[in-house]
């Protein structure tokens, strides 16, 4: 990464499966503070991995903007915390940057768990960053298509529902066949 300091970094952190399983060791948390997010242009862990990330060994609960200067001292540029395993009838979603919260949104919590949230969140603010919108901008536009993903989602089984990334194809399709009903 370092090769390509020009080029920005999206860094979603994986730190447990959906089911809770732990994916993350200590060793790997402490190279991720080290070596990936001083080059990270934006960050976007969910509340439980943001305050994972800012551990520094005390037993207290650190807020989510305390967190979020913490993770903001390693280096990266801006840091966005989802609200998802909050406790709370909206999801809110806050962007942080060097001078403090950004932005801050709400979107309706829809039922039901997904899988792949934080992967089309991160890779819709990668491609908006693409298209040069700066970054409020690009989390903004990138939480509305992933919150139309979720809300269009699938259940393909007995699992976690999947965001369907290609409602807008969809959308236009059924569109078209009621003009031409």
């Amino acid at each position: 990464v370092s090769d390509y300091p020009d080029v920005p970094l999206i860094f979603d952190p994986v730190l447990a499966s959906g089911r809770g399983d732990e994916m993350a060791t200590e060793d790997m948390i402490e190279a991720m503070r080290e070596l990936l997010i001083p080059q990270t242009t934006i960050i976007t862990p969910n509340s439980l991995e943001a305050r994972r990330l800012a551990d520094d060994g005390r037993d207290e609960e650190r807020s989510l903007e305390d967190c979020a200067r913490r993770i903001l001292e390693m280096g990266c540029e801006y840091v966005l915390i989802t609200g998802t395993h909050e406790n709370t009838l909206q999801v809110v979603n806050t962007l942080y940057g060097q001078q403090g919260v950004i932005r801050s949104d709400s979107w309706q919590r829809l039922p039901g768990s997904y899988h792949g949230s934080g992967c089309t969140l991160a890779s819709a603010i990668a491609a908006t960053l693409a298209n040069g919108l700066d970054i409020p901008e690009a989390v903004r536009e990138a939480q509305e298509y992933t919150w139309q993903t979720l809300n269009a989602g699938f259940r393909p089984g007995m699992g976690q529902h999947i965001p369907d990334r290609f409602f807008w194809a969809r959308e236009a399709e059924d569109n078209e066949k009621k003009q031409e009903d």
